[in-house]
């Protein structure tokens, strides 16, 4: 019979998107496992994308964190143990290493492996049946696949495979009717069709919870004016009113720029999955482009991608480093490169 595995990565977005991979991996060494997934709500459209995933098993760690002495709280915690509990699984695999995926990875039924100490920033060994040592400086997607690779004896595949396609723009387009979610970001509101730019286009991802990693809006002028001229039409989303306004800042006087309502994280991946290719900043929408096989450039200004950059070879490539943000040649540089 084949074996079943229960995946462990929560957060954030690039994490789970770094993740994917793992899927890929599993399902070649073990042809037709069963995976499972443990991953916050808001990010469970991404494991979902992945044909091989059976279930991406929601949880929500950071509202009950806030909301730790409420009983909802418990009683919620208390039925994704259950769920969890419901099957027994041949490996409970903690790919995140952190304290509140270790608690999660507890509640699995299974043989439990995570990090050892000096591969992980907590000390999380009791938590585990078996810890394995992945060594620092490797990129986060084969860190991933190494961890899983030790825990079950394979060797890491050569290839790299995130494993997932876009939704098409008409599986999606019933999306943008759904009820509003105050839990799910990126929420639609009005249909695709509507919006969706008739040139080619691509997706200018500007935005970043960190004002720090943000690309100078000069620079995002002159890069949507050149792509205008080269017939490309810019789409700048947004996920909340503060970044909503600066998208209308970016755009503003620039025929060649389209500021599109808000998307769920399943309908932006149709639109990445539609784009000619993608230009971000330090953020997981970047690297989902990617690992919809999207040409992708990356753009790094307070952050080092060696580690968490966009890893997709062939079609990705950063550009700019902690101190050095990237200049506009730069940007076009690697995106001839690219696309």
């Amino acid at each position: 019979m084949p074996p079943s595995f229960l995946l462990v990565k929560t957060s954030s977005l690039g994490d789970v998107v770094h993740n994917l991979p793992v899927v890929s991996d599993l399902t070649a060494q073990f042809p037709g496992c069963t995976i499972d997934w443990v991953v916050e709500r808001a990010f469970a459209a991404i494991p979902e994308l992945h044909p091989k995933v059976r279930a991406a098993i929601p949880c929500e760690l950071r509202r009950w964190r806030r909301e730790i002495f409420q009983g909802d709280t418990w009683r919620a915690i208390s039925a994704l143990k259950a769920r969890i509990r419901s099957t027994e699984y041949d490996a409970v695999l903690d790919t995140q290493g952190l304290l509140k995926s270790a608690l999660v990875t507890r509640m699995g039924r299974g043989q439990r492996h995570g990090l050892d100490w000096k591969s992980s920033r907590e000390p999380l060994a009791p938590f585990y049946d078996q810890v394995h040592e992945v060594p620092w400086g490797r990129h986060a997607v084969q860190r991933n696949r190494e961890l899983v690779a030790k825990a079950l004896g394979y060797p890491v595949p050569a290839t790299l495979t995130y494993g997932i396609e876009a939704p098409s723009i008409e599986s999606v387009a019933g999306d943008a009717a759904a009820p509003r979610d105050p839990e799910r970001p990126w929420l639609p509101s009005t249909q695709l069709h509507d919006w969706l730019p008739e040139r080619p286009f691509g997706v200018l991802l500007h935005a970043s919870s960190a004002e720090s990693k943000l690309w100078p809006v000069h620079q995002w002028k002159k890069l949507i004016a050149h792509l205008d001229g080269e017939g490309f039409t810019s789409v700048l989303p947004w996920g909340s009113p503060h970044e909503k306004e600066a998208a209308d800042h970016i755009a503003a006087g620039l025929r060649g720029a389209t500021v599109p309502p808000s998307m769920n994280l399943r309908t932006l991946a149709a639109v990445l999955g539609r784009a000619r290719f993608c230009i971000g900043v330090d953020t997981g929408l970047t690297h989902l482009a990617a690992a919809l096989g999207r040409p992708t450039v990356g753009l790094y200004v307070t952050t080092d991608p060696d580690a968490t950059g966009v890893y997709a070879p062939g079609i990705a490539s950063n550009v700019g480093t902690k101190g050095h943000p990237p200049s506009l040649v730069d940007v076009l540089s690697a995106l001839k490169r690219v696309a």
